[in-house]
């Protein structure tokens, strides 16, 4: 049987844990991970490019992480910035070792959830901020569902933050941003990644 990161069951895959360290802004984390994950052995240059360029804005308000693997841009930004910070990923493995890796990088307002883009989060419940580094194997339809409910999901003002390759969709995914949002600007290119930003009026 294959096994892709973006499902949800991964229970017929042999476990075969391990550990990384990493540095970022004077800050030490440790992450553990697991066969089943996305970018086991390091943090993707992805997720990497994203935590350099994302500034959290001023607005009154959580932060999601979409899509959050075994939780290192979550659980990195809520260690930054000190904002509450929700977190969602379909994976039950990667959801298991998020839960490891909050109390291993001891992090506190900060809330996991095992779910399929947004369906376990209360609807009323709106971010400031979304960062996604989004599962492109998944399908263009499920990447564009992270747009779709990232725009519904945002306080007026609120941004959306995407690491994407040029390669794998950037300039469509800038279009269809700009089209749903009705902007969506390049905030840095980095080694083939853009990372794009849009802002809900």
């Amino acid at each position: 049987m294959n096994h892709h990161y973006y499902q949800e069951s991964q229970e017929d895959l042999p476990s075969n844990p391990s550990s990384f360290d990493f540095y970022f802004r004077e800050h030490h984390f440790k992450f553990h991970t697991d066969d089943g994950v996305f970018s086991k052995k390091y943090i993707d240059y992805g997720s990497f490019a994203l935590l350099k360029s994302f500034e959290p804005n001023s607005l009154d308000g959580p932060i999601l992480d979409m899509g959050a693997g075994y939780g290192p841009i979550g659980i990195v930004l809520s260690k930054l910035y000190m904002k509450s910070l929700y977190l969602c990923e379909i994976n039950e493995r990667a959801y298991q070792l998020i839960l490891k890796n909050i109390l291993e990088n001891q992090n506190s307002d900060i809330y996991p959830f095992h779910s399929n883009l947004y369906e376990a989060l209360d609807s009323k419940l709106k971010f400031a901020s979304i960062v996604t580094n989004p599962p492109i194997r998944a399908g263009k339809a499920v990447v564009y569902a992270i747009y779709d409910g990232a725009y519904d999901r945002l306080l007026p003002k609120g941004e959306l933050w995407v690491v994407i390759q040029k390669k794998q969709g950037a300039p469509s995914s800038k279009e269809y941003l700009t089209n749903l949002f009705g902007n969506c600007s390049i905030v840095d290119r980095d080694r083939g990644y853009y990372i794009l930003k849009c802002i809900k009026d």
